[in-house]
């Protein structure tokens, strides 16, 4: 615990006066988390950006790399909740920045997969590796064991997110 207000105590002191039953402890949860995603989404374009590799290249050569470097197209557009039309757009451009390359399917000889090059691997790892080094940083004001508390904090409030809501 920490005695150093924040942006969002300065927030929560701002609106108790509006809104006199304002549980400060939810609001003060619920902002803090949206500005950390606000902030680590910006941090993802930058880092995207300074890399000339557009966020749909990165997530489909992420989905790609989350099969373990190779994938049916129509299994991209599965994990990428896109139209396969989308994916052969996407895969299309991978192809001529050479972070991809189409190969017959193991499976089905009438199918076509995408495997990731070793050029497309990199694109990946690199964007991942300044990503995650910026997650760190965030992240190591926390003690193993916090970190851990935190994460399965919130997993709880995960799993009542994930039920449907019963009206």
């Amino acid at each position: 615990m920490t005695n150093t207000p924040d942006d969002v105590d300065r927030h929560i002191e701002r609106w108790l006066p509006v809104v006199p039953d304002l549980d400060a402890d939810i609001e003060g949860a619920v902002t803090r988390m949206i500005k950390l995603i606000r902030h680590l989404r910006t941090a993802k374009e930058r880092v995207l950006a300074d890399l000339d590799l557009p966020a749909h290249e990165y997530d489909t050569l992420h989905a790609l790399a989350g099969r373990r470097g190779r994938a049916a197209p129509s299994d991209l557009a599965v994990d990428l909740a896109v139209a396969p039309a989308s994916i052969t757009a996407r895969v299309d451009t991978l192809l001529r920045r050479g972070f991809v390359r189409r190969i017959p399917s193991t499976v089905d000889r009438r199918r076509v997969d995408v495997e990731l090059t070793d050029a497309g691997q990199a694109a990946w790892r690199g964007a991942m590796e300044i990503q995650g080094a910026e997650e760190h940083r965030l992240l190591g004001a926390l003690t193993a064991t916090e970190r851990r508390q935190l994460s399965d904090l919130l997993r709880r409030v995960m799993l009542v997110a994930e039920q449907p809501k019963v009206d």
